[in-house]
This record gives structure tokens, sequence and C-alpha cells, in this order.
């Protein structure tokens, strides 16, 4: 459970009250350590799901608190940014977006959860996680030298692009959870497709068994493979037998 990439998604959390301390702390120097911080947390959300398939190191620990990681340090910066006034007014837009997506893809999931559902990661979703960083990480570096300036402002274009795909895929996961009640309700209303669902289900199963029932018992009539071991002795070795060849005497 305390492996490598459990320990980077912990970091994750243990990170995010220094980030906070941003709102608090209006200087130079702590908006751009804040950033760095925030930047290298984000790298770590890369980093552990990498070192877990790498290392096969999947835990029920790390599936809770990947997710879970990631919202807190997306809705913490997005606190900051908006506490601080880091972007326009108008930017304020992609950051409602985000957080009211994050609640409800949240409360979907704990939803479906009753219901043994889940709700897998789309592809589009870690697209939106990618800008989502990317973006923040930028607007929390509009202090640095020179450059800042420049840097903060592509990071609020790029967190409008991350607010249009947060809305889009929100809404996909809503569809699937609307079509899952639908399926559910119009089942109710009619009690044969349950029945006819629920005998589908028994003819697999059954079909299933039988054709492993068959499988064995061929396979005890056919005996061992040729070259297997019997019992512990060497494998019988089956060829042809030797003519038998006449023998010739000289007369």
């Amino acid at each position: 459970m305390y492996n490598l990439p459990n320990i980077l998604t912990i970091s994750r959390i243990v990170v995010i009250p220094v980030i906070f301390l941003a709102i608090y702390i209006h200087t130079t120097l702590w908006s751009i350590l804040a950033g760095v911080l925030f930047v290298v947390a984000s790298i770590t959300d890369y980093l552990d799901g990498y070192l877990a398939r790498a290392r096969n190191q999947h835990s029920v620990l790390g599936r809770l608190l990947d997710p879970i990681a990631d919202k807190l340090l997306v809705v913490s910066a997005l606190l900051i940014i908006v506490a601080n006034g880091m972007v326009e007014p108008i930017s304020y837009i992609p950051v409602i977006i985000i957080m009211c997506r994050e609640v409800l893809v949240s409360g979907l999931r704990e939803f479906l959860a009753e219901f043994r559902v889940g709700m897998p990661v789309t592809r589009l979703a870690k697209w939106k996680t990618g800008f989502q960083m990317v973006a923040i990480s930028m607007i929390l570096l509009e202090k640095l030298y020179i450059i800042g300036e420049y840097v903060g402002f592509l990071g609020e274009w790029m967190l409008w692009i991350a607010g249009i795909l947060t809305f889009v895929t929100g809404y996909q996961y809503f569809e699937k959870c609307l079509d899952y009640i639908y399926t559910v309700e119009n089942n109710k209303k009619n009690p044969v497709k349950v029945v006819e669902q629920e005998v589908k289900k028994i003819a697999v199963k059954v079909k299933t068994a039988v054709s492993e029932k068959v499988k064995n018992t061929a396979q005890k009539k056919r005996g061992p493979k040729p070259g297997t071991k019997r019992n512990g002795m060497a494998p019988v070795k089956r060829g042809r037998k030797p003519k038998n060849k006449s023998v010739t005497t000289a007369e």
C-alpha cells in the first residue's frame, strides 16, 4: 500500500495547504513558489500512473486517492486564482464550469456505485485534466520576470479551452447516467424485459458450464498427450514399429 505511486499521490494532497498560503502571502517570490509547487504536483499526476503500470503496483488505495488528489489540487488552485484576481472577471466562467463539473461527476459516481456501475475515465477527460493543469500552472507563474505576463495571458486562453473540454466531458458522463436511469425505469415498467434479461444471463451461464464439462470429458477420453509423464515415469515414445526383415544366410 505504501509504494512509490501512492506516496506521489499523497504528496499532491499534502502540498495543497502550502500552495493555498499564496492567498495570504502576497509576494512575488511566494507566488512563483506556489506555481512551481503546482507544476511539480501536476507532474506527479503522470508519474504515479506510469510507475504503477511499469512496476505493476496497482492498489485500491491508489485508485481511491488519485482522482480525489487531482480534484483537490485543481479546485484549490482555482480558488487561489480567483481570490487573488489573477484572471479577468470574464474568465470566472470556465472556473465555475470546472468546479461545478467536478461536483457533478463525483455525485454521479457515488450514485452509480450503489448499483455497482462503473464510470471509467475517457481519453477526452484525460486531455481535459492536462489542459487544466497546464493552464493553472501558467496563470500561477504570471509573475515570472519578463515572460510572466505572456505566460499568464496564454494560460488564461488555455483555461477557456479547459473549460470547454470540461463541459463536454461532464455532459458525456451525465448522458451515460441518464441512459442507465432510463434503462432501469423501462425495465420496471415492463417486467417481461426483466425476466428476459435474467433468462439470458442464466442461459449464458449454463452454456459456459456445459461447454467446460464437454471439454473436460473429451480430454479425459483422449487420455494424456504424447510426451507427458505418467506417474513419474519417463514419457513413452510412440513411433512406427520396425518391420520384420527377413535374414538370409550365406550358403
